[in-house]
């Protein structure tokens, strides 16, 4: 039997022997514990850098997108410009006095002013540019006079401010080629088509022809885009404006597919509150803006022409104050938000909406990407599902 050292208890002896090998177990354990703890946080690093580089590199790809439809939508105008040459015709005092005794000639008379016009290839019955059922609706005093709604334009009604149809708003029209109407003397429809058709201007504010044009519709030579939209897009499903998205609206209209359904919208659409993009909710805008609901404007309409350069949102998913600030100096004048946000702006701010990081969203929903939808459409269009 091994002498035991003075003063040592065997049993104390062997209790610390395995306190000591618990304690380097435990150092062991700690230093294992210490290397994974390193490993992971090197990890966590190195997917917080992976995910940053990836939500980069899709900002900038989406940039690049952005940049190339709008190079796009460049080239649909100018393919257009070359399809449609402007044919200017002055209209002056003695030649709206030939309209004038042509108009009190009868059914011969109005068939030559008509043509002299330039008009008469145009459909008078139903959904177009003149659309006489329309006019006479929005003008009745026209019903009692002897003239066709038409002759009735050309001689008194496109000098008096009378819009020609659904689709054609006489002032919006104006206001943008007042000098070339002032120098020539046409009435607006007729200086649309002559000249304005040709450069793709707009007959109205929820017609945008660089955006209907980009959807490659196949017009016919010498024709404007409204027209087409109005005699075939319509049907097609074409959207006329970067703010009407025609399968959410028909979504809501199924009666709305088999007309344009902007149109339908307008009529009635608005009224039972009908939304026509997911970004702008109908309902939500008149009650939020009450004054819009006073004056009967579809609220659609109103946020075009002045709701967005006025600061009012456009629905609980868009905080157009906030948007604006985020673009700064970059926005382009004249340029409605939300349509700058949905061409391209939307991948130039870190994020459009408080608490919604765009590169975040992006990162953790991948199917914004393959649908082709900014963030906040993509979020509005699950909120309201």
């Amino acid at each position: 039997m091994t002498e035991q050292r003075a003063g040592e208890h065997p049993q104390a002896s062997g209790l610390l022997h395995k306190a000591r090998a618990v304690v380097d177990r435990i150092g062991a354990l700690k230093r294992d514990f210490d290397g994974a703890h390193r490993l992971a946080h090197e990890a966590e690093v190195r997917e917080a850098l992976t995910r940053s580089e990836l939500s980069l590199a899709v900002q900038e790809s989406m940039i690049q997108r952005a940049e190339l439809e709008a190079r796009l939508r460049g080239q649909a105008v100018a393919a257009h410009a070359a399809r449609h040459p402007s044919t200017t015709r002055r209209h002056n005092r003695l030649s709206q006095l030939a309209d004038r005794i042509l108009a009190r000639l009868g059914p011969v008379g109005h068939a030559i002013l008509i043509k002299r016009s330039g008009l008469a290839s145009l459909p008078r019955s139903g959904a177009g540019l003149f659309d006489a059922a329309w006019y006479l609706a929005a003008n009745p005093d026209v019903v009692t006079r002897r003239l066709s709604p038409l002759v009735h334009y050309l001689t008194t009604g496109g000098r008096e401010g009378r819009s020609p149809g659904p689709l054609f708003d006489d002032a919006y029209y104006r206001a943008g080629h007042a000098e070339g109407l002032a120098q020539t003397s046409l009435t607006p429809l007729e200086h649309y088509l002559r000249v304005g058709a040709a450069g793709a201007t707009s007959p109205h504010p929820l017609f945008d022809p660089p955006h209907y044009l980009a959807q490659s519709p196949e017009l016919a030579r010498g024709e404007d885009p409204l027209s087409h939209y109005l005699r075939e897009g319509g049907r097609e499903g074409l959207s006329p404006h970067p703010l009407f998205d025609v399968d959410w609206y028909v979504r809501q209209a199924p009666e709305a597919a088999d007309q344009p359904a902007l149109l339908h919208y307008l009529a009635s659409g608005w009224r039972r509150g009908l939304s026509p993009h997911p970004l702008f909710d109908n309902a939500w805008y008149l009650e939020q803006w009450p004054d819009v609901a006073a004056a009967g404007i579809p609220p659609l309409l109103h946020f075009v022409a002045t709701g967005g350069s006025e600061g009012r949102s456009p629905s609980p998913w868009f905080d157009l104050a906030y948007y604006v600030a985020a673009r700064g100096a970059d926005l382009p004048a004249g340029v409605n938000p939300v349509v700058d946000y949905l061409r391209g702006g939307a991948w130039k701010v870190s994020q459009a909406h408080p608490g919604a990081p765009t590169a975040t969203y992006v990162v953790a929903r991948p199917e914004v990407i393959r649908a082709g939808l900014t963030p906040l459409e993509h979020w509005a269009r699950r909120a309201v599902r």
